[in-house]
């Protein structure tokens, strides 16, 4: 089956269809299991390891024996850095020299890709818009344009070609929207914003 997508203009009216190409857009691509794959890797790839502990050699005590072994009629207790008083080292804590890393070659995380954008067609949710029009930065001609698609009140994505800075600068105020620019597309995004707007030279750029 193939899929194809509406271009808007800033007005809200279709200008073209966009035909996406089958071999990159195509239902086969869809697989749920590489796709969470791919995004348990983004996720874990970000992740910061911060929480460490001390090891007996790293707590900063002294060595020698509290009280002596035999006639307190306490227990026989070692010395200061015990791992069960205060200041003393952890055992089993978390260290910082745990690796979270996890890795996929770049075919998978392609078909994974292309996979999530494939299912957003199908579903609906993605878009196209030849130009957003917008001759100096202004949040509120920008959440026009939305409004001229019915994108206004959405978690929105929107894709860029290139780095713009009156687009960046109208868009970073408006609530749950979140723009990127093509080349950075990632399964996080993709998956956690609802509905995705390209401009249309970025949606020329990943149907290539």
């Amino acid at each position: 089956m193939s899929y194809s997508i509406e271009v808007y203009n800033a007005k809200g009216k279709v200008v073209k269809s966009l035909d996406l190409k089958k071999e990159l857009f195509d239902d086969s691509m869809i697989n749920s299991s590489i796709i969470h794959e791919y995004y348990l890797l983004q996720r874990a790839n970000a992740r910061l390891v911060n929480a460490h502990t001390k090891t007996r050699s790293e707590v900063s005590v002294s060595g020698r024996k509290l009280y002596r072994q035999k006639g307190t009629g306490n227990a026989r207790v070692g010395d200061a850095g015990s791992p069960v008083r205060r200041k003393g080292w952890v055992a089993f804590g978390p260290r910082n020299e745990r690796n979270y890393l996890k890795t996929m070659n770049k075919k998978t995380k392609k078909r994974a890709l292309y996979g999530i954008l494939t299912q957003k067609v199908k579903d609906g949710l993605m878009f196209g818009l030849d130009d957003f029009a917008l001759k100096t930065p202004k949040t509120k001609d920008a959440l026009a344009v939305l409004a001229n698609i019915s994108l206004h009140d959405v978690k929105l994505l929107v894709v860029l070609d290139k780095k713009n800075d009156i687009i960046e600068k109208s868009l970073r105020n408006i609530p749950r929207v979140k723009y990127i620019q093509s080349t950075y597309l990632n399964p996080v995004d993709l998956l956690e914003y609802d509905k995705v707007l390209f401009l249309e030279e970025a949606l020329n750029h990943i149907n290539a």
